[in-house]
């Protein structure tokens, strides 16, 4: 069983989003007894709320249903997931920082280091934003989700 955890800044938008597509992934594949999933903040400031309405509201013109509501980042994490995976450079940087020890940091990687067809480097967050960027990254995350997925099954 692979459990893989999602992390941006505030679980509000980008980690729950990949969560809900990796899960969806995850069940047209039939492979939901393989993984647990699940997703993170870096701080706590939206701990107990569901994802930014804005998200929800363009990730079901998709046919996701984001229910997750936003926990920061717990110590135990580092321990309970296979693979931890950061949005951008500063969730990275913060995650390895975070991490208890050598083993814990190199279970860190980037979201878009999974990426098939887009070309970017990071998920950019659409909070500040419009409907483009919200969008925008559900369609990195989609893409990158299934390169995920593809690496994590090939390393079983």
């Amino acid at each position: 069983m692979k459990k893989v955890l999602f992390v941006c800044l505030g679980n509000i938008c980008r980690s729950p989003a990949a969560e809900e597509i990796m899960r969806k992934l995850v069940e047209d594949a039939g492979l939901e007894d393989s993984f647990v999933l699940d997703s993170a903040g870096l701080i706590d400031y939206h701990e107990g709320e569901p994802a930014d309405g804005r998200m929800r509201a363009h990730a079901a013109r998709r046919g996701y249903r984001l229910t997750h509501l936003s926990r920061p980042i717990k110590y135990d994490d580092f321990f309970d997931f296979d693979v931890i995976v950061g949005m951008d450079d500063r969730n990275i940087s913060k995650l390895r920082a975070m991490a208890p020890g050598l083993e814990e940091e190199q279970k860190v990687v980037r979201m878009t280091d999974y990426c098939r067809l887009k070309v970017v480097d990071h998920v950019p967050d659409p909070y500040y934003g419009g409907a483009s960027g919200f969008e925008n990254v559900l369609d990195i995350l989609e893409d990158a989700c299934a390169g995920l997925l593809d690496a994590l099954r090939e390393s079983r």
